[in-house]
């Protein structure tokens, strides 16, 4: 009986999760990331991974600062992270949290190219291209690819600290 109380609050807060995606898809960023807060004050550090994973990564959506984008997607990571490795076969969220791991990186590679650390977003998007093998091949699997690739051309065509690239010509098919 106490298993089925859990799994339905966490649905719940998974459920409301969802609700203020949908209120900053809408173009309410401000109201979203109000009401993202206050999920977070409920969940907190000591909630479950998979909602720390899943509220941190949309939050960071809804950021203005690139430094705190940055700190809500290392949040995200890091409660991700917790449900890999040896306790990932134990935990009913791990299979969600490895298929949000290429968006993961890929958020965190276009934060550090926004704060003109490009050889930290050269890691990331390496990081991101290694585990896109999680992604279905649905329309958001090639959409986060497609994102992916464009990031990775982006980051070729840059120097290592932002500047433009003034190295050889590149060839381009």
């Amino acid at each position: 009986m106490a298993q089925g109380q859990e799994q339905t609050a966490a649905d719940a807060v998974m459920t409301r999760i969802g609700q203020v995606v949908m209120l900053h898809h809408a173009g309410d960023r401000e109201e979203a990331r109000h009401r993202f807060l206050e999920l977070w004050a409920e969940v907190g550090e000591h909630g479950t991974p998979l909602h720390r994973c899943t509220l941190a990564h949309y939050m960071a959506d809804t950021q203005d600062d690139p430094d705190d984008e940055l700190a809500w997607d290392l949040r995200a990571l890091t409660a991700a992270e917790e449900l890999t490795g040896d306790r990932a076969g134990t935990h009913e969220g791990a299979p969600a949290v490895r298929a949000l791991y290429p968006s993961l990186h890929l958020n965190l590679a276009a934060d550090y190219l926004k704060l003109g650390r490009n050889g930290a977003a050269r890691t990331h998007v390496r990081r991101a291209r290694g585990a896109a093998g999680s992604l279905g091949d649905d329309g958001y699997g090639q959409g986060v690819r497609a994102a992916i690739t464009r990031l990775e051309l982006r980051l070729a065509e840059e120097g290592p600290d932002g500047a433009e690239w003034w190295g050889p010509p590149r060839r381009h098919p």
